[in-house]
């Protein structure tokens, strides 16, 4: 296909992967009277991640969504959880992958724990890229859409979607009264990490300790020289990288370090439980928000858009916290993994 896409085709894939998300979003909260007692039942595992109950739900409305919804003059490869490597899916069915223009990953549900349990919110995420066979990689994404799944003593679903180099549109959906208005979201536009949220993800047990040893360096290093009995940086530990994209967007988190795949390669350990492409297929748009995200050694996110190559990924609320941030997050982390 060209190199060049007109900005309609862009702006009607925009407009299509957040039509999709909606369609989960109401399957999701539509499935809670009958099946929620179930969610939290294993239904597979697989190389990507463990499938719940869940997520069979929003699988379901995915493929049905796409046989009927997705234009014919847009022929796509999906990539999502529940579809297995060698699993070839494209719409219209049947259609050759070489015969694809697009490649869409999904993550149907990214905080799968969280809503299950009706704890926070998961997340929607999908993005779209120009297919370019196994070459296609997260930094050809051109067209991403996040949608919020509320907890059920929520009201209101955020929803975010770009091209990319364009503007974050940002919408909130009034799910009891069925309106929606746009919202205005920026970033922390904090000059230091003082008195603000700023994570490292250490959701499980394994890799733990050590990727607390190389976050306790880094805060030593970049908080020197500060005293005084009250905690100085604040962590939150929300088990969806959605979710994380969402708090740095709206300026609730400065930073956020996704490194369980270097903790874990320098340790040994075998696991699943990683950012995947699809966690984080929605980087542009908080790129778009004014946000700065790249891998934690440097350069850009370039996983292929598979279901279970690990990514490491460092999200800084703005431009200065990143150039005041990164040469020490990038020493330490050198001398950790050495």
């Amino acid at each position: 296909m060209s190199s060049v896409i007109h900005p309609r085709t862009l702006e009607k894939l925009r407009r299509l992967l957040c039509a999709l998300q909606i369609h989960i979003r109401d399957a999701v909260i539509a499935s809670r009277g009958a099946h929620s007692r179930s969610f939290a039942k294993v239904a597979a595992v697989t190389q990507a991640d463990t499938i719940y109950q869940i997520d069979k739900i929003s699988e379901a409305a995915i493929l049905g969504w796409f046989a009927k919804n997705w234009p014919r003059s847009l022929p796509v490869e999906l990539v999502m959880e529940g579809i297995e490597d060698g699993d070839n899916v494209t719409f219209p069915p049947g259609t050759p992958i070489t015969k694809t223009a697009w490649k869409c990953i999904l993550d149907p549900i990214d905080g799968t724990r969280c809503i299950m349990y009706d704890k926070r919110s998961a997340w929607s995420l999908a993005g779209i890229a120009p297919q370019r066979g196994a070459k296609t990689n997260l930094a050809d994404i051109v067209v991403a859409a996040m949608t919020e799944l509320p907890t059920t003593k929520q009201s209101r679903s955020d929803q975010f979607s770009a091209v990319r180099g364009g503007k974050l549109h940002a919408e909130a959906s009034e799910l009891s009264v069925g309106k929606t208005h746009r919202l205005t979201v920026r970033p922390s536009q904090a000059r230091d990490f003082k008195h603000g949220f700023a994570s490292f993800s250490r959701f499980f047990v394994d890799g733990r300790t050590f990727t607390t040893q190389i976050e306790e360096a880094v805060w030593r290093e970049l908080l020197a020289g500060e005293t005084g009995g009250s905690p100085l940086v604040f962590d939150d530990q929300y088990i969806s990288t959605g979710g994380q994209i969402h708090e740095l967007m709206t300026g609730r988190d400065r930073l956020i370090a996704e490194i369980r795949p270097l903790v874990f390669r320098k340790l040994g350990i075998e696991s699943s439980l990683v950012c995947h492409p699809y966690d984080i297929c929605i980087a542009l748009l908080f790129e778009a928000a004014g946000g700065v995200i790249e891998a934690p050694l440097g350069g850009q996110l370039k996983a292929p858009l598979d279901t279970t190559s690990p990514v490491s990924w460092i999200g800084y609320a703005n431009p200065h916290l990143a150039r005041l941030a990164r040469p020490v997050i990038r020493r330490v982390l050198r001398k950790f993994l050495a």
